[in-house]
């Protein structure tokens, strides 16, 4: 048996049927077709399907999709803004804070999250923020500099 939400991702409200069983990540790639949130270990431990719910960090393969009704979800996809992106992501960029580019969308959205709560965050406290956030190839130096950057940039803006 389907429950109609409406769900507003990335600013745009979308009003679907969903099994009431349907997590909102699988809400998110499925029935939106927003592919950026990744699905990586489906036991909350990996960190790619990481969004942000009414402003909060989550993971969005722990919350079913009728949790999110009547919330705001932004999603990586709702990073970039009239053609420009993000200083988040063009720090991720920059700093080649990413190799195969798996993790990179929760990542990039756990980052995002420690910046606008703390923006003067230490090099052990972006550390210890992105703990949830599991990165294969990486050594983590250049993910902690590309949030240090976007957080400088943000900053100045």
């Amino acid at each position: 048996m389907g429950q109609t939400i409406t769900v507003t991702v990335n600013g745009t409200a979308h009003t679907a049927e969903v099994e009431q069983r349907t997590l909102l990540v699988h809400f998110l790639r499925e029935t939106l077709n927003l592919t950026g949130t990744h699905i990586g270990c489906d036991t909350s431990t990996c960190g790619c399907c990481t969004v942000h719910l009414d402003g909060e960090t989550v993971l969005s393969c722990s919350l079913l999709a009728v949790q999110a009704d009547g919330r705001a979800v932004r999603t990586v996809e709702g990073l970039e803004q009239n053609g420009e992106l993000h200083p988040i992501q063009r720090a991720f960029y920059e700093n080649h804070g990413l190799q195969c580019g798996f993790c990179t969308p929760g990542m990039m959205m756990s980052a995002l999250g420690v910046i606008e709560q703390h923006p003067d965050a230490s090099d052990d406290e972006i550390r210890e923020a992105l703990e949830g956030n599991l990165c294969r190839c990486t050594g983590y130096q250049n993910i902690v500099a590309a949030v240090r950057s976007a957080a400088d940039e943000m900053a100045r803006s």
